[in-house]
């Protein structure tokens, strides 16, 4: 079984790899923003993922800013997206159907509150 730490790992780079393949020139500081983390932490992730041979950083060759770069998945990164969104999918799926067991009860406790085991007759 996959550790928490490994599964927020994992949906944390699913979310960058998502956002980066519909907005690759997003600055690390947007990027940072969409996804509601620090830019150093930001970075970490991006340096593993292109460590990983997943994203590729190019810098824009006809923009004044020499510093700007564009962020893109490479074809090993886009068949790496692909599983992460199909892992992520199915997890989201369980989570659900847990959550609509546990609304069922909550709601069938709020239905019928005179049969609560905690009130006092």
């Amino acid at each position: 079984m996959t550790s928490p730490q490994a599964k927020i790992q994992e949906d944390t780079h699913f979310r960058i790899m998502r956002i980066l393949q519909e907005n690759p020139d997003l600055t690390q500081r947007e990027l940072a923003d969409q996804l509601g983390m620090s830019v150093s932490g930001l970075n970490y992730c991006l340096k593993a993922l292109i460590d990983k041979g997943f994203v590729k950083m190019q810098n824009f060759q006809n923009s004044k800013n020499k510093f700007k770069y564009v962020y893109l998945l490479t074809p090993m990164g886009i068949a790496e997206k692909l599983a992460l969104t199909s892992r992520f999918l199915s997890r989201k799926m369980q989570e659900y159907e847990a959550l609509k067991l546990e609304i069922q009860a909550l709601q069938s406790e709020v239905d019928t509150p005179g049969q609560d085991k905690t009130q006092k007759a």
